[in-house]
């Protein structure tokens, strides 16, 4: 075992937040999240990143408050989500363990982790059990032990507001990331971040699409950098459009979204357009001239002109049109002759054939890498665990909450989006079924129910008529509207 200087970092970092109460512990949980090509532990072959090292504060922080452990055993509770992620979690731990040896030797496999078999000149292995069936899992009940977490301090009365400013933080963090990677690559100074970049991961720092230079942040590659920004753009962008903290939310979206651009990956440009589309859609249906919609109703009306604008402005530039047709070629268009997409579309061949192979069962969690999210269910955790991840996703997205176009409706919202451009992402370019810590906490704020705690009965005065009379519950709105809402413009 090796305790890394980042893992010093985490640890002080955490014992300090300790001191200064949960709410801090929560912001420097996520804002931990950015950190994916840091180890701040190294176990032989497996990396232990600073986010699940400090996973371990956040539990210390808010599972000894009795109604946060309370609202955690609830999450578990048959129909709400952590139901299913819990089904999940326990099928793929049993699947790590039992299908590699259940079905070994039927199939071949790209493995995820090291294996006992001589790898072919393909790349591919008998099935067979492999180092990651042992930290696939754990990364699995990390996210487990996050989500249920995180959807507990957020149902608690001030605490979805928190989780909002951390993800915001968060987002501001990534931007941060990125512009330093893009000045080091320019300044030759790129050991200034190996301390970040110590996990026992293939980099591709130095990789470019013609001439621009291909950009990472704090995560391996470029298309993982693409995928997290996508999340927080998306989550920025909604909260742009529900006017809150525009001032804030609006920028950060908006050079989230450029990053997103010149990040030179594939995921990240088709990602783009989802998102795009998704906000346009969304700001179609939420105008109107109420003063909480004038951010959607502007987008309505100046997203076609500067379309138009940008359009115009390519066709009018000596050269620029063939620039950009020539960029989302490489990117999209040709993505599948080059060697990348040829690797990839092997992977996904063989991942297709691992599900047939094992019977619909799955070769277990952790034990082919593939490259699309769905064929990573499929092949890994098979029919029954798609089934609970579907049966999650459908609850996290189905269930409604609370009263429409209050602050933690919006921040549900803004949530909800986010999961929405990862999972994009992940249809893209998932490797394995799980989807990261961010992931989880985007879809443990969209399930956040804070307004549950806000029922109180409240007296009526009996002066008048000498007795009691009935008491009706009062659901009062912890997050006021937005005339009223002192985050509105701010």
């Amino acid at each position: 075992m090796s305790f890394e200087p980042i893992g010093a970092i985490t640890v002080v970092a955490g014992l300090f937040c300790l001191l200064f109460g949960t709410d801090s512990v929560v912001v420097a949980f996520v804002v931990f999240c950015n950190l994916g090509s840091a180890a701040a532990l190294l176990l032989g072959g497996a990396n232990v990143q600073p986010a699940h090292l400090f996973l371990l504060f956040l539990m210390i922080a808010t599972l000894f408050y009795r109604n946060i452990s309370t609202l955690v055993l609830r999450s578990f509770r048959l129909p709400e989500p952590g139901f299913w992620l819990l089904c999940l979690a326990l099928y793929g731990v049993a699947s790590s363990y039992v299908l590699p040896r259940l079905f070994a030797g039927q199939t071949y496999i790209v493995p995820l982790g090291t294996s006992s078999h001589l790898i072919t000149s393909d790349g591919v292995v008998p099935l067979g059990p492999v180092s990651s069936n042992f930290t696939q899992p754990i990364y699995l009940l990390g996210d487990l032990v996050c989500f249920s977490v995180i959807a507990a301090f957020g149902s608690t009365r001030d605490g979805i507001g928190t989780l909002a400013k951390a993800l915001i933080i968060y987002a501001a963090a990534n931007i941060c990331f990125g512009i330093i990677d893009v000045l080091t690559a320019a300044t030759g100074t790129q050991e200034a971040l190996q301390f970040i970049r110590n996990a026992q991961y293939t980099f591709h720092d130095e990789e470019t699409v013609g001439t621009m230079r291909r950009i990472i942040g704090a995560w391996p590659e470029a298309s993982a950098f693409a995928g997290m920004t996508l999340g927080s753009c998306g989550f920025t962008g909604m909260l742009w459009l529900c006017g809150r903290k525009p001032l804030v939310t609006g920028p950060l979206a908006l050079i989230s979204l450029l990053f997103v651009i010149l990040s030179t990956s594939s995921t990240g440009l088709v990602g783009a357009v989802v998102l795009v589309g998704l906000l346009y859609t969304i700001a179609l249906l939420r105008c109107s001239t109420h003063r909480q919609d004038r951010f959607s109703a502007g987008l309505v009306i100046a997203g076609p002109l500067v379309l138009c604008v940008l359009i115009l402005l390519a066709l009018s530039v000596n050269g620029a049109a063939d620039r950009v047709f020539d960029y989302v070629d490489t990117l999209v268009l040709s993505k599948g002759e080059t060697s990348s997409g040829v690797q990839r579309s092997a992977w996904n061949a063989y991942a297709w054939r691992n599900f047939i192979d094992s019977s619909g069962l799955g070769v277990g969690l952790g034990t082919n890498r593939t490259s699309s999210l769905p064929l990573a269910v499929l092949s890994n955790v098979g029919i029954p665990g798609a089934v609970f991840y579907v049966l999650f996703l459908a609850s996290v997205f189905g269930f409604r909450r609370g009263a429409p176009r209050t602050y933690a409706s919006d921040i549900r919202s803004a949530a909800r989006v986010a999961c929405l451009c990862l999972l994009a992402g992940g249809m893209i370019a998932g490797p394995t079924v799980d989807q990261g810590l961010l992931f989880y906490i985007f879809a443990a704020t969209a399930c956040a129910y804070p307004e549950r705690q806000q029922i109180r009965r409240t007296p009526v005065s009996t002066a008048l008529i000498g007795s009691a009379t009935a008491i009706r519950p009062r659901l009062a709105d912890p997050c006021p509207r937005p005339a009223q809402d002192a985050s509105l413009g701010t």
